[in-house]
């Protein structure tokens, strides 16, 4: 049996975090679209692993996953927090996507003081069904968000009080 644990992001986690974001099953829900889009994000996404906001995915020691916080600077917003998370699809339906979002939900509220986590998603998504599964609810949606190849994809908003 596998073991799964997690680790805080290190800025050496950038190159997997490029490939990961380059899968086809990972990309298409994403809003990137080339490869100068997608180091960008990534740049971001390490680039909070300075507040330690970002974890490793770990399986058997092999990374397989990253997630963030988007910390607030604004003292009237620094109660809730967007994240967003990416699993490797050759480790999808292996517990890391739950084991990333456990591990966070702990950190943004025992080191951050986090009341509410939030997310956005595409219509679509098989991953809701694991936000769902994780008491995330879905609180609102915008029907025409995205326009890839002249067809129209909707965003749920979703949140959870940690």
């Amino acid at each position: 049996m596998s073991t799964i644990t997690t680790r805080f992001t290190e800025e050496g986690d950038y190159d997997l975090l490029v490939s990961w974001l380059m899968q086809p099953g990972v990309l298409r829900w994403f809003p990137l679209n080339d490869l100068k889009e997608i180091e960008d994000a990534a740049r971001i996404w390490i680039g909070n692993a300075k507040n330690h906001s970002v974890l490793t995915a770990l399986v058997d020691d092999v990374p397989c996953g990253v997630a963030t916080l988007y910390l607030q600077p604004y003292k009237k917003l620094a109660h809730q927090c967007l994240f967003a998370i990416v699993v490797d699809e050759a480790f999808r339906g292996r517990g890391v996507g739950t084991k990333l979002l456990t591990d966070l939900i702990a950190l943004g509220k025992e080191r951050f003081q986090l009341e509410i986590l939030h997310l956005e998603v595409y219509d679509g998504n098989p991953a809701v069904g694991l936000y769902q599964k994780l008491g995330f609810e879905k609180y609102g949606f915008q029907r025409h968000f995205i326009k890839d190849k002249g067809e129209y994809i909707g965003k749920i908003l979703m949140q959870k009080r940690i």
